[in-house]
């Protein structure tokens, strides 16, 4: 069966991935900063789930599970740890409005949304390309996209637009060796992240759709930025 490595594995949408996957067979690596902690996460763990300790900000322990896992082949490999900054999230927003940011926090938020992802993709290319799929899959959203939509929390939506940005670059060099990126905004989906019950979509529907557009997602596509449910977004 085909194998997944997913970040951020523990909760929401990541735990989704881990569910819907191990669900359709797959061999599933998840990736968090404590599995100890993640009781549904404990639950799901069954033969072909391989759970392990990552902190993605951590270069030098993303280093030495690439080199654990040497030789592994990785079908598909999402980049889906993220924050949108420091909870009660009324607090987060202050901190990123104009007027009132806080750069170190700032700082935070890009070396998880932005800088860890590329990492990942520097410290797994091998076993992307061994696999059979090699697939690339970062989850962004669409305050990323500068013609789309706007949002007041400057660090998120910049952090995930220089992300964009990041993996369009790298995507070449990549398709080379037959690996694909994709861009996925999952829609906002009913998370920790949701902004006081806004939020409209369904984690399972939101990580169904994605599974969708990755099952379909060709290397000609490499460097595009769609919705879960397939649909474009401008950048």
């Amino acid at each position: 069966m085909p194998t997944v490595l997913i970040t951020g594995a523990n909760r929401g949408l990541g735990l989704e991935f881990v569910r819907q996957y191990l669900g359709d067979g797959w061999d599933v690596i998840a990736c968090c900063r404590s599995p100890e902690s993640s009781a549904e996460l404990s639950d799901l763990a069954q033969g072909s789930l391989d759970i392990r300790q990552l902190d993605v900000t951590d270069f030098e322990a993303v280093d030495a599970l690439a080199s654990e896992l040497s030789g592994r082949a990785i079908d598909v490999l999402i980049n889906n740890a993220g924050i949108m900054g420091a909870f009660p999230l009324e607090e987060n927003l202050s901190r990123q409005e104009f007027g009132s940011v806080d750069y170190d926090h700032w700082a935070e938020i890009e070396r998880i949304n932005t800088f860890a992802p590329v990492k990942l993709a520097e410290a797994f290319v091998e076993h992307l390309a061994a696999s059979e799929q090699k697939k690339l899959v970062n989850i962004s959203t669409s305050v990323a996209s500068m013609s789309t939509m706007n949002a007041p929390a400057i660090a998120y939506s910049a952090s995930k637009t220089a992300l964009n940005r990041a993996m369009t670059i790298i995507a070449d060099p990549l398709k080379e060796r037959g690996i694909s990126v994709a861009l996925l905004c999952p829609g906002y989906a009913k998370t920790r992240m949701d902004f006081a019950g806004y939020a409209t979509v369904d984690p399972a529907d939101s990580i169904k759709g994605m599974r969708k557009v990755i099952a379909n997602f060709t290397l000609e596509a490499s460097g595009s930025f769609v919705r879960f449910d397939g649909e474009a977004i401008g950048w």
